[in-house]
This record gives structure tokens, sequence and C-alpha cells, in this order.
């Protein structure tokens, strides 16, 4: 019999950084970090939903889940359902990871076609014995699911609801983030780069990778003045795709 291996997913789906669970800042968040990192160790339960508002930081307690099963050298993928042109063909087969994360699941909330794939999925994933973490803005049962079975099964998990880090942690992940990547960050660095940039938790996961890739390329460590530059290359490539951006662009936090 052919052995059956894992799908490709599209090249647009590029899967995070591996880096684990101690790079979340929680500060209220506790016992949804608690519950995803039992998760992650299969030492909880296999389905989990998360919820809150813009700049929550779920996409990045995902990402950081994602992360720390892959560091225990698993299957794993991360999917956000509002990447552009998707299709729920994406869906099929991901049963054969051993853990699926699905963030931003407000997307295809409503879409018959999109609704009955994750139903299915989320069958499979339960046949097979694998994990599942999923993430949206709304709770659950808010969610405006028209599949009532798809309903019922997001809704049968535990759920969590996500509250936005406040300065202090945004700092806190800034500080925590540049030492995991052995980057040097003082007091007013960190407060320069909050008063500059996006507040959600990943969007300055995503600043702090480009400035551990600009710091490599230079071979030196950051400072002010080269974060400054970095942030004007990078305002400007987005004023540059923002002109091209079609109406389905991703907006997750």
């Amino acid at each position: 019999m052919q052995e059956r291996y894992p799908p490709q997913l599209p090249l647009a789906l590029r899967q995070p950084e591996p880096r684990g669970l101690d790079g979340f800042i929680a500060h209220g968040n506790g016992a949804a970090l608690a519950a995803v990192r039992q998760w992650a160790d299969d030492s909880g339960e296999p389905y989990i939903y998360l919820h809150g508002g813009a700049a929550s930081g779920k996409s990045q307690l995902l990402v950081c889940a994602a992360g720390e099963v892959r560091q225990r050298g698993l299957g794993v993928v991360y999917l956000p359902l509002d990447t552009p042109r998707l299709t729920p063909a994406v869906l099929d087969d991901l049963e054969q990871r051993d853990a699926i994360l699905l963030d931003a699941l407000q997307a295809i909330a409503g879409n018959a076609a999109w609704e009955q794939a994750l139903f299915n999925l989320y069958n499979r994933v339960r046949d097979a014995g694998r994990r599942l973490l999923a993430a949206a803005r709304q709770p659950a049962g808010r969610l405006g699911i028209q599949l009532p079975d798809l309903a019922s099964r997001l809704a049968a998990g535990p759920s969590y609801n996500l509250r936005p880090l406040s300065d202090t942690g945004r700092a806190e992940l800034l500080r925590i983030g540049a030492e995991q990547r052995g980057l040097r960050f003082g007091d007013a660095m960190i407060s320069y780069i909050l008063s500059r940039c996006p507040r959600d938790p990943g969007a300055l996961s995503a600043l702090l990778d480009e400035i551990d890739r600009t710091a490599l390329a230079e071979q030196r460590q950051p400072s002010i003045r080269s974060i400054g530059r970095l942030l004007e290359r990078l305002e400007h490539a987005g004023s540059d795709s923002t002109a091209e951006q079609t109406p389905n662009e991703p907006d997750r936090a």
C-alpha cells in the first residue's frame, strides 16, 4: 500500500519561526497559556477554541504553540483562514499532521463550502486522535456559523477569551523576544519601538524577526537609529503593498 504524506501547503502559507510558548507573554491570559501548553504536549484537551478582539494576541499564541509542537519533532501546520485566495481544499488531509492550528475562523463563517470542509476536518482530526487549536475574533456561539453540526463541534471544547496586553506586557514581550534572539534592547529602545509600531503581539514579534535579520546582515547590535531606518523601509514597503492590496487581504491579531 502506498504511504500517504501530508499535503504541501501553498507557498504563501509560510510557516512561522519555530519558537515555543516561552515566547508568549501571558499578562492576564495565564489560564489560556496553561491550557495551550498542555494541548501542545498532548497532556490536555485535544481541542481548544480561543477568541478575542484585534491585538489580543490570538495569532501570536497559535504561532508559539505551533513552534512548541514543532520543537518536539512532531508534524504541525498553522493555517490562517483569512489568507487571500485560499480554497476549502487546503483542509484536505490535514489530519495527517499531529497538530493543526486554524486561525481567523471568522473569515469563513457563513460560507457553506468552507463550513462543510471544516466540519469534515474536525471529524477526521477527532477520529485520527490528532489535536486541533482554533482561534477567531468572536466566541464560537457568536461566530455566525450556519452549519449547526459545525457550530456544536466548535463550541464543544474549552474556550478562552484573550485580553490584550498592557504597555507593560508589550515591553516585556520585546525584552524577552530580544533576549531569545541574542539582541540587546535597553529601555529607551523599547519605548521608541512601542511609540512607532503597531501594538499587537504578532506585529511586534514580526518586527523582532526583521531587526534580528538586519542585525545579522550588518553584524552588529541594533541601535535606535538603525531601528528607525528599518521602520522607514518597512513603512515604505507597506505603503506600496497597500496600493496593490485586494479587498480580501488578511486582518488578524
